[in-house]
């Protein structure tokens, strides 16, 4: 059984939110080769106090004990209010808000603790090798770890970070590590084991309305958090970006985690822009070549497994399986 923490910014049932960190709790949550050891938020998707309460909601909502703690409620250095703007408010600007209006609002339950820096690393550092962080958000928490827990690199059996676009036309840069760059640099150069779950290939996923109800056929509180929660959040994805369905991001990281025939995946050097302007936040990859060209230092970047293709049918299928083990 693998030990994990994940660090997310769910926002299941909140309008407008993203809903592929709860799918990918509720994976790790149905899935018996997981020990899911604690949940922290940090802003992102959602402010973190947002996604401490969608989190402790669906931990409540199931009688489990697992921690919820509530991290980092802005970036290292990034100025939050823009960002915010557009993720808090972009639903009721296209005034889509109607689609969330008979879904269940998550209960307004306190987090466990809120310092989720000091709860990763001290977990981490406390059983070296055994964790493997799972990391969904923006990495703030996970760098303010790093700084408080210097042996957090060498302890942690592996991270896992969905962030980064690499070669995808409509985006400059992806939230996770655009709303906090500094961390993403910090923890990409930090000389942990890093794997990089990319937008480029979680853009590969889809999930369709139909999808969601064959895979949550199955009757209990997981699964109906899910389909209700999901239901929205497609439709929404339908209108605003002309897909099927919608993608599920954060899911494939721990579906990877169960079966890495999921995704395939090759070592890059890779690394992030932090310098104002446009590009700030950008990320960039390239392959070591067997000698080394002509300006580019053999040290440049960090060295990164990253994903790069997606068995979208397989994906769905890990999950499918997962729910259909619970009973009510």
């Amino acid at each position: 059984m693998k030990r994990i923490i994940i660090d997310c910014d769910p926002g299941n049932g909140i309008a407008g939110a993203n809903t592929d960190d709860g799918l990918a709790i509720a994976l790790a949550l149905a899935s018996p080769a997981l020990s899911l050891e604690m949940i922290t938020t940090v802003a992102g998707n959602t402010p973190s106090a947002v996604g401490a309460r969608v989190a402790k909601d669906l931990i409540t909502r199931l009688g489990l004990s697992i921690p919820v703690v509530q991290g980092a409620t802005q970036a290292l250095r990034e100025d939050p209010a823009p960002w915010r703007e557009t993720l808090d408010n972009r639903v009721n600007q296209l005034a889509l808000g109607q689609l969330w209006q008979n879904v269940r609002q998550p209960d307004d339950l306190p987090a466990d603790a809120d310092d989720a820096a000091d709860a990763i690393g001290k977990l981490i550092c406390d059983n070296p090798g055994e964790i493997t962080l799972v990391a969904i958000g923006p990495l703030t928490n996970v760098a303010l770890a790093m700084q408080r827990y210097p042996a957090m690199a060498e302890s942690v059996a592996e991270i896992v970070i969905m962030g980064g676009v690499f070669a995808l036309d409509d985006y400059i840069k992806d939230t996770n590590f655009g709303l906090d760059p500094e961390a993403a640099h910090q923890v990409l150069h930090s000389g942990a084991a890093l794997t990089l779950v990319p937008m480029d290939v979680t853009t590969q996923t889809l999930l369709t309305q139909q999808d969601l109800t064959r895979l949550t056929a199955v009757d209990h509180p997981l699964t109906r958090f899910v389909r209700d929660t999901l239901r929205p959040w497609i439709d929404y994805s339908m209108q605003t970006r002309q897909l099927a369905g919608c993608w599920i991001h954060d899911a494939l990281v721990v579906a990877w985690l169960l079966n890495q025939r999921v995704a395939s995946g090759i070592d890059y050097r890779v690394d992030i822009e932090l310098r104002p302007g446009a590009t700030r936040g950008k990320s960039w990859r390239y392959r070591q070549p067997l000698r080394v060209s002509v300006g580019v230092p053999d040290n440049c970047g960090a060295s990164v497994h990253l994903l790069h293709k997606v068995d979208n049918d397989l994906l769905l299928s890990i999950i499918e399986q997962a729910f259909s083990r619970l009973t009510a």
